[in-house]
């Protein structure tokens, strides 16, 4: 559970504006508004709708309010509700008589999905990514059986994984542009290409070598190692020389972005691991108990919701794994403790998987480790070292049509 409560509110959730609920709510329809209530005081709701905007509502005498459990279609089965029970932070759709700025609506409908609900709904989904899920690089694309092959990310791991994705399997893919998952949009198999970064929650065979999948999200991300050559906080950016290209790259650091440092013996002992090299038993338990004290010690903490709400990457530190061991590297940076912007320093060793950004924006930061120099020294070319980065620690809609893939 220390990964879902440390790196997850955000990897996993999977919707996109349109099915930000799982019930369809018309964001656009004239006196329609979807989105976070922030504040309510009797009568009156100040939401926070999914464009960006903010509505104050006033709640006719008359207006028609029901509570609908997440991931609920049937709005038959909705609950009555009382107008002292809408709390902020829970999510709501009201309709009702918009205001000539479109700033304020008199509702005569409330719809509910309680906070406490989407919670519950999106630990479940969190674990069900956990327990049934498997992520990596893509390797193949097979139009003709709908699969693809993956490489499974891991430390001292080559291991392969066959998806195969029936024509029911809900298919998504990230913005090129952002880390929010909720940015993501519906896509298809067809589009999926070698490189990509994928994962899959579904029913695997018993040696794990094969999984039928219910969900995929994929996305276009680039891994990045190297030294920092600048540092712009004015524009919240970092320049590295990145080691495989032998260029700078600029990149955007967000308010999603995941920042953690890994203490010099657990980037040892995967060095060690990247090098080929067997680690003995205490060796591995003393890596395992520096990331322990690291995680307990100190280091700034962010205030954002990827991190208040841990976000992991499906892989969650359950099993007992250990830096050092075949266990994907989001497992350990759980475990770490976050760092900031003002944290990041010129001639520091970095690696990071962004997003692949466009001509016109620079990438943008998923993840991001310091404190990488003994990895970046087993793995010169870097290449080898930023893949085992993942980016499946990405924000959760806050809506629970689906699981995060964490």
């Amino acid at each position: 559970m220390s990964s879902i409560k440390k790196s997850v509110a955000k990897f996993c959730a999977l919707a996109a504006v349109s099915f930000l609920t799982a019930v369809t709510w018309a964001q656009s329809a004239p006196g329609v508004a979807l989105g976070t209530v922030k504040n309510i005081s009797g009568n009156a709701i100040v939401l926070a709708t999914d464009s960006g905007d903010t509505i104050n509502v006033t709640v006719q005498d008359n207006a028609r309010l029901l509570r609908i459990a997440p991931g609920e279609t049937d709005l038959k089965k909705a609950l009555p509700l009382a107008l002292t029970d809408v709390q902020a932070g829970d999510r709501i759709r009201v309709r009702g008589t918009p205001s000539a700025d479109n700033k304020s609506i008199a509702a005569v409908s409330v719809i509910a999905i309680k906070k406490e609900d989407v919670t519950q709904k999106q630990q479940k989904d969190l674990q069900d990514w956990q327990r049934r899920g498997a992520g990596g690089l893509v390797k193949s694309v097979d139009a003709v059986t709908d699969s693809v092959t993956i490489s499974l990310a891991g430390i001292g791991t080559n291991k392969e994984m066959v998806v195969k994705v029936p024509a029911s399997a809900k298919v998504r893919r990230y913005s090129e542009d952002s880390v929010k998952f909720d940015d993501a949009k519906p896509s298809s198999l067809a589009e999926v290409k070698v490189g990509d970064q994928l994962r899959a929650r579904g029913a695997k065979n018993p040696d794990g070598t094969e999984l039928t999948a219910d969900e995929v999200v994929y996305g276009s991300f680039r891994n990045i190692a190297g030294l920092i050559t600048a540092v712009d906080p004015a524009k919240n950016t970092i320049t590295v020389n990145d080691l495989a290209t032998k260029k700078p790259i600029t990149v955007r650091i967000a308010t999603d972005s995941q920042m953690h440092r890994l203490p010099q013996m657990a980037a040892t002992m995967i060095a060690m691991r990247l090098k080929g090299i067997p680690l003995p038993g205490a060796a591995g338990a003393a890596a395992s108990g520096s990331a322990g004290a690291a995680s307990n010690g100190g280091g700034a903490q962010r205030s954002t919701g990827a991190q208040s709400q841990g976000r992991g990457n499906g892989a969650g530190t359950q099993g007992g794994q250990r830096p050092g061991g075949a266990a994907d590297l989001n497992q350990i940076l759980n475990r770490m403790p976050a760092v900031q912007f003002a944290d990041l320093q010129k001639g520091e060793a970095v690696m990071m998987v962004t997003t692949e950004g466009t001509a016109n924006t620079d990438a943008t930061a998923i993840n991001l480790i310091s404190g990488v120099e003994p990895i970046l020294t087993a793995s010169p070319a870097g290449a080898g070292a930023a893949s085992l980065l993942t980016p499946w620690n990405l924000g959760a809609t806050p809506d629970t049509g689906g699981g995060v893939p964490q």
